[in-house]
């Protein structure tokens, strides 16, 4: 049976919140690491945007997050493109597409970004799916991150949609990371699915 966090006795702010997952995250040994991120290939590949898109955004797994290393080969096999966050001056996310060969070097925060000139990197509008990484999440939906708003701000476009619509937001964590319930902020973008190792749990509107 899944061990969920239940945000209010011992944890009483997002902060507490957040440091109580992102510890339990760092505390998952190297050999269940390794294969949570072969299974988790079995869920994200249920998704057929995933299979059948062509611009699909992930990230570089730091700090105990889920690796994506476990995709690469059946995107290479489709011929689609693999694009990586690059933090902006203006506070927002631009995508770099990402390929062996590919210049790397990390941020202001310790995270590697692909080092492309500025004219080679798209919008959030451009992209087809993101798998977003995250702290924690319930099954409403709701993302708890690292506390920064860079997705929340660069997806915003997306908080006013009555329907799926592109990008399609796919949370990626643990299954440990799930929390009863999460309080949602006026500024967070709602997910369309969550991904863990175990299962996919699909949000998106059912088609009429």
């Amino acid at each position: 049976m899944t061990q969920h966090f239940d945000p209010l006795p011992g944890a009483r702010s997002r902060a507490a919140l957040r440091k109580a997952l992102r510890e339990r995250r760092l505390a998952v040994p190297a050999a269940a690491r390794v294969a949570a991120a072969e299974a988790l290939v079995a869920q994200v590949e249920q998704i057929p945007e995933f299979l059948t898109d062509r611009r699909i955004a992930g990230y570089w797994a730091v700090q105990g997050e889920l690796p994506l290393a476990g995709l690469m080969a059946g995107l290479h096999a489709r011929g689609q493109e693999w694009y990586l966050p690059v933090l902006g001056d203006d506070g927002l996310l631009r995508f770099a597409r990402w390929q062996h060969g590919v210049a790397i070097e990390p941020n202001r925060f310790g995270i590697p970004e692909p080092r492309v000139p500025g004219a080679e990197l798209i919008a959030p509008e451009g992209l087809d799916v993101v798998l977003m990484p995250l702290v924690g999440f319930d099954r409403l939906g709701h993302r708890l991150g690292f506390g920064g708003g860079w997705y929340d701000r660069s997806f915003a476009f997306l908080r006013e949609r009555t329907g799926a619509g592109k990008p399609l937001l796919v949370g990626v964590g643990f299954a440990l990371q799930e929390i009863d319930a999460l309080e949602a902020q006026a500024w967070d973008v709602h997910l369309d699915c969550i991904a863990t190792e175990r299962e996919l749990i699909d949000l998106t509107p059912p088609v009429d």
